[in-house]
């Protein structure tokens, strides 16, 4: 059996939390009490559907978003949007539909008709690496997979580890920009998850006094800032997704930016927005991807295996 007390007004994202034996509090507020594991979900984030193949759990994901297209064998999971409507999601018989607090809001009337129909709705989205890993253990409470989101955690933390421990051998640590989103000039704020892969593979962000735009992990770093900054600047890394869809030529091409350092040297990368914005397990090969952009003798293909595939205790 499970209890859905009724949500409360947004308040804040992100204060995902556990409550007694068996319950936990999602980003809208809604505590959900877990007597049975939930075995029909609806996934509509790519990363809460990577996560659950993550813990064990292909058979129980019976939908997916249309995006989604990691792991391979999620192609094969029948697709559905925040745009369709009720009946859609009602003819699968769905226990749990999982989103994140994005959809929760701007699609707040097909959440509450699911929930009118006895299907368990829960927001859930970490801002940085601390909330991630509760993030996993929320996951494992809900599908019965404790232990497996355990073993996630451990991976990572040893993944982690081996990745900080090759930092160590770099003697001198280049400077570095992050861009999150080019067309804005936006950064990603302290504790984000691309600025923790790009400290754990020994960059050093020249954008550390920003703040967050909004309670988001993006922060402002205007034109201006970044031309200033720029004969300091050894590498210019940007995100490349959905959210930055440009390419290193966009970049250097950028009016003004031959006076930053790393574009005129030819430094300009782009690292997958999947691998260093999205809470799973694959921000183990966001740290190996920065690492060998910034120190190739050091981050050697035998180097990356150890830290994606950390060997056991």
């Amino acid at each position: 059996m499970v209890i859905i007390a009724a949500p409360p007004a947004w308040t804040k994202t992100g204060e995902m939390a556990f409550i007694g034996k068996n319950g936990i509090r999602d980003c809208a507020g809604r505590e959900i009490y877990v007597e049975k594991p939930f075995s029909r979900i609806i996934s509509l984030y790519g990363a809460h559907t990577e996560n659950l193949f993550a813990l064990g759990l292909a058979e129980e994901i019976i939908g997916v978003s249309r995006n989604d297209d990691y792991p391979k064998s999620v192609l094969r999971k029948a697709k559905f949007s925040s745009h369709d409507g009720p009946e859609k999601f009602l003819a699968v018989c769905p226990d749990l539909v999982l989103v994140r607090p994005m959809i929760d809001r701007g699609y707040a009337p097909l959440m509450q008709r699911l929930e009118e129909f006895g299907i368990c709705v829960v927001s859930l989205q970490p801002g940085n690496v601390k909330e991630m890993k509760t993030y996993w253990q929320i996951l494992g409470r809900l599908t019965g997979c404790t232990d497996a989101a355990a073993a996630m955690i451990l991976k990572f933390d040893k993944g982690v580890r081996q990745g900080r421990q090759m930092a160590t051998q770099i003697l001198k640590k280049k400077y570095v920009y992050f861009e999150a989103i080019h067309d804005k000039f936006k950064t990603f704020s302290p504790g984000a998850m691309p600025l923790f892969a790009l400290a754990c593979a020994g960059g050093r962000n020249v954008a550390e006094n920003v703040r967050p735009v909004r309670g988001t992990n993006i922060a402002a770093f205007g034109k201006e800032q970044i031309m200033e900054t720029g004969p300091k600047i050894d590498v210019y890394l940007a995100q490349k997704g959905p959210m930055n869809p440009v390419s290193a030529k966009d970049i250097a091409n950028e009016p003004g930016y031959k006076v930053i350092k790393a574009v005129r040297e030819g430094q300009v990368y782009m690292v997958e927005e999947q691998i260093v914005s999205r809470p799973t397990l694959r921000l183990l090969k966001g740290i190996c991807k920065i690492g060998e952009i910034l120190y190739p003798e050091v981050y050697t293909r035998k180097a990356q295996q150890g830290i994606c595939n950390p060997s056991p205790l």
